[in-house]
């Protein structure tokens, strides 16, 4: 379960690497390579990872329109065969200082390297 209160947290500390904020979202090159980042855990923090989006660099919400199509689109990244192995992540819709984003929570994975 993803908590508003950790998002609010990793959103307000502008140098957190676990955590990317993009205003987009419909570059799913970039989104590939967050999911990858975060699954390998290369920091070794062993805590989850999160993709922000419709929040700008300096971790405010941007108001842009979430869909259902946008998180199907998002949750689809796991098993459409562009990383591998399969990352554990969930996806949602949550509501950030009254404004709606995304976030894609990335656990780390038990068999790294994710690709």
């Amino acid at each position: 379960m993803i908590d508003p209160d950790e998002i609010e947290r990793l959103l307000g500390d502008l140098e957190s690497d676990r955590v990317e904020r993009t205003e987009s979202l419909n570059k799913a090159d970039k989104f590939c390579k967050a999911i990858c980042a975060f699954a390998n855990d290369m920091p070794g923090h062993g805590l989850p990872g999160y993709l922000c989006l419709g929040v700008d660099k300096d971790g405010a919400p941007t108001s842009a329109a979430i869909d259902e199509r946008l998180l199907e689109v998002l949750a689809g990244h796991r098993s459409n065969g562009q990383i591998i192995p399969m990352p554990t992540m969930e996806v949602a819709k949550v509501d950030f200082r009254g404004i709606p984003i995304v976030v894609v929570k990335v656990q780390p994975s038990d068999l790294p390297p994710v690709r």
